[in-house]
């Protein structure tokens, strides 16, 4: 139905002769490692970063910040799986042809993709995790953002996405991971916590080492903290000096 513009003076599609353009300057090697990562590489290497992520949270910090972080790890891959449900009518409106079938010249890396082009799975995808995982855990978020950018890059790169298609895909990842946030993450949190509480599923959301430096202070189990010295301490203050 509606078509975006896809003549050769768009800004669009010089955009896309630009950077599709280096795959033709670039050794063959590179080109087969840029449609692996593109296709495949750079998305293992999310799950990567989400799997880092969780295995960091739940070995620092307070239990509370384990079950609040834990409950945005869950929601990333789930926002990921709501924004290509949602990019399903996206596609069936617009009905974009991918940019070989409109253009000559292209630099095409990967078989196969006879979809539709508008929004880009990949970069919805490789966004929505992202955003959802910033709002966890800022550090590890910037990394996805980082990846998601390049995974954009990567596809128009492969020539089998224009850029908008790549910029459609972020919009439309970030608006399901912020917008659907707080409701998600009311419903996942209560679910976390339960699982906190859980004797086998526990170890998921907290490592038992995290919390072993508090359980070994005497305080920690109800024993009182010997006094150091005698009457004359008592005559000192929190630091040791007197008073």
């Amino acid at each position: 139905m509606a078509e975006l513009a896809s003549d050769g003076s768009s800004p669009d599609v010089g955009l896309l002769y630009d950077i599709n353009g280096l795959a033709e300057d670039a050794p063959p090697w590179f080109d087969r490692v840029m449609g692996f990562a593109g296709e495949y590489g750079i998305m293992l290497a999310m799950v990567l970063v989400v799997l880092w992520c969780w295995w960091t949270v739940r070995r620092s910090g307070a239990l509370t910040d384990s079950v609040s972080a834990l409950a945005g790890i869950v929601w990333a891959p789930l926002a990921a799986g709501v924004a290509l449900l949602v990019n399903i009518p996206i596609r069936g409106f617009v009905e974009r042809p991918r940019p070989f079938e409109d253009h000559e010249g292209l630099e095409v890396l990967v078989e196969g993709k006879t979809d539709y082009s508008f929004v880009s799975d990949h970069a919805t995808m490789a966004m929505a995790i992202a955003v959802a995982l910033f709002v966890a855990h800022r550090r590890f978020g910037l990394a996805a953002i980082g990846l998601a950018l390049a995974e954009g890059f990567a596809r128009v790169y492969m020539g089998v996405h224009y850029p908008t298609d790549v910029i459609g895909g972020f919009a439309l990842g970030t608006a399901v991971a912020l917008l659907l946030a707080p409701l998600t993450l009311a419903l996942l949190t209560p679910l976390v916590s339960a699982v906190a509480r859980s004797r086998r599923g526990a170890w998921l959301v907290r490592s038992r080492r995290a919390d072993a430096p508090d359980a070994a202070r005497p305080e920690a189990v109800g024993i009182p903290e010997p006094r150091l010295g005698g009457p004359a301490e008592e005559g000192r203050d929190e630091r040791g000096l007197a008073a």
